[in-house]
């Protein structure tokens, strides 16, 4: 593999370690996420109890039953929350579905991302450093679901910053126009896409990327993109489960970028229901 498709040069004499499908060097570590989430659970009891705290003399006065209610409410508001929150660290840790990963995939996705991202700002932790954290649960939670599919209701959604830049060859509208000089990823892409029997698509954005999944209904994506766009899209298509996997930038963002192959590869093989693995 050339370096525009690895992203990276390989050292002379040096030998690759094995990857594990889902333990891929790349993975990012998973204890940002877990600590904001941590943090965020024991501020949302502290939140509470303020709640429960300020307006206690004046609720007495209504009625000397008022606290003990609201107490009690805010309580399993808490209860649920911490609940919700470690199994979903069960879930993270142990590689494997506890109880309602798909629910806790989607609290994930719909409100600890963002509420997380809001987190960062204050502790300092910047968005791009979350994002990988919250691809990285995303991913474990899908995996955790034990999902299967045909091979054609499996969806490879690729970026179009893979093609090279110089490119006059139209391949968003379809794909196998691509003339396999090489040059670029697409042509890897298209031999597994062959290979498996999986449908690849290439979107310029995520107006088209959204079009794409409506046109043809997948079972599952495996979505190659930035960071920027992987989280957005993760959040556009959900309930639909996508396993995200980032770009390579050897130089700069959105020109002529790379992926890990052998991950894609991985994927697919992991996902098809034809698969042995």
């Amino acid at each position: 593999m050339n370096e525009a498709v690895d992203g990276k040069s390989k050292v002379p004499g040096k030998e690759e370690a094995p990857v594990e499908f889902g333990q891929v060097p790349e993975t990012p570590r998973k204890r940002v996420f877990i600590s904001l989430l941590a943090v965020t659970c024991l501020m949302a009891a502290g939140v509470a109890y303020i709640l429960w705290w300020v307006p206690y003399v004046g609720l007495r006065n209504i009625h000397s039953y008022l606290p003990t209610i609201l107490g009690s409410i805010l309580g399993l508001v808490v209860l649920a929350v911490f609940v919700g929150s470690l199994l979903l660290i069960l879930t993270i840790l142990a590689g494997r579905d506890f109880f309602l990963s798909k629910k806790l995939r989607g609290a994930v996705v719909k409100v600890l991302f963002p509420l997380l991202i809001v987190m960062g700002k204050i502790f300092g932790i910047s968005r791009e450093t979350i994002s990988h954290s919250f691809v990285a649960i995303n991913n474990q939670l899908v995996l955790a679901q034990n999902l299967r599919a045909a091979p054609s209701r499996l969806l490879l959604l690729m970026p179009h910053c893979l093609q090279n830049h110089d490119c006059k060859v139209k391949i968003t509208g379809n794909v196998e126009n691509c003339e396999g000089c090489g040059k670029c990823p697409i042509k890897e892409l298209l031999a597994l896409s062959r290979k498996y029997g999986v449908e690849l698509a290439v979107a310029t954005g995520g107006t088209i990327a959204r079009r794409l999944v409506v046109q043809k209904r997948p079972k599952l994506i495996i979505a190659v993109a930035c960071e920027r766009d992987l989280t957005s899209g993760i959040q556009d298509t959900y309930p639909l489960p996508v396993y995200g996997i980032f770009n390579r930038r050897p130089y700069g963002p959105c020109f002529n970028t790379g992926l890990p192959l052998e991950e894609v590869e991985m994927a697919i093989r992991h996902f098809s229901e034809n698969s042995d693995s």
